[in-house]
Parts: structure tokens; sequence; C-alpha cells
């Protein structure tokens, strides 16, 4: 299932809304944790720099082969080998991952999605016990240069009650100026 129209511009475009690596890194990504998941890797935004801070692998999930290919482009420049790319409808069919078989889990503009709570349980279900789940998203603000129509875009109040409906605790929220809020969520306790 295609996700409904989100506003992805160019990479170029994309790229200068934030810096991926420090958002990580101040959303609790370091180098003890070993295995993480990006749902809708997109251009790799957010799945080369996690490659560069982990010990472990980074499952880089996408439905468009378009953005898999260029994940896969950036990994080899960078000569990273442990990122593993799968090509997968996740929202529909999951991700195909192992029970509790990642530390980390990316969901970077993607929770405007049909069935957000579906996803979120499958999030829920690939989670180890201790893991995080990290959700960024386009502020609910008609002034974002991008992104989905107001009416699809979840608010962090939202995204968080979804996430706890799914299991999910102890939510803290983060301002990622200029355009995004990040939410930090725990399977286990925190």
């Amino acid at each position: 299932m295609k996700i409904k129209e989100s506003g992805m511009p160019d990479e170029n475009v994309w790229e200068g809304f934030f810096r991926a690596d420090e958002i990580l890194k101040k959303l609790g990504l370091n180098d003890k944790i070993a295995d993480v998941a990006d749902f809708g890797c997109g251009y790799g935004t957010f799945t080369i720099p996690a490659a560069k801070i982990i010990k472990g692998k980074v499952y880089a999930i996408d439905i468009e082969s378009e953005m898999i290919e260029i994940t896969e482009q950036k990994a080899k420049v960078e000569n990273l080998g442990n990122i593993e790319l799968v090509l997968r409808d996740f929202v529909s069919k999951g991700s195909d991952l192992e029970d509790e078989s990642v530390d980390y889990i990316i969901l970077a503009n993607i929770l405007h999605v049909e069935e957000p709570e579906k996803l979120l349980r499958e999030t829920y279900r690939v989670l180890r016990q201790e893991g995080k789940i990290v959700i960024i998203h386009w502020n609910y603000d008609p002034t974002t240069p991008r992104g989905p129509p107001l009416e699809i875009r979840p608010t962090p109040e939202k995204c968080i009650d979804w996430a706890k409906s799914s299991g999910f605790k102890s939510p803290l929220t983060y301002d990622l100026k200029p355009y995004h809020y990040g939410i930090v969520l725990s399977k286990g306790k925190m």
C-alpha cells in the first residue's frame, strides 16, 4: 500500500530540512545500540547516519524501488556494509523482520499512513523489550514548506495516543526545528 501523498520534496531540498545525524543523537541513538529498522527509508536520510553510529545492522525498508536504489548507492559511496535493504510493502504486509529483532526503530514522516496503529503494532512486534521507537514528523503547521496536507498530518498528541494504544510507554517529545517534531517511546521500562 503506497502511503498517502506526503509532499516528499526532491532529495536536495529534503536533505536541507535537518541534520539527520544530530537529530538521531538527540533522540537517543548511540554506539551501544545494535540493530535499527528504518521504516520508509526514503533517500536514506536517517539510514546512512544511523549505520555510522550503531554497532549492528540497519534494516532500510521502503516500498519504492527507487528509494532502495538511492539508499544502496549512498551506502556504497560511504563504504557501509551494515545496511540491509528491504523492498517491501511493510504497511500492508508487515516488515518480515523477526519478533523482537531490533533495538531502535525510525518512523520518519510516515505516520500519515492509512492505518498508523497497524504500523505501530508491527514496530512493537519487532522491537526488543528495552527498545525504543522514534517518530519524526512534520509540525502540524500550514507554514511548513512541505509535508502532507494538514487533514492527514498527525499532531504529536495523536502520534502519542496511537503509540500508547499499541503498547508503547514513556513518551518524550522534542522540537526538531524548524519544521519537525520528534517523539521517543519505549517498549519496556524507561
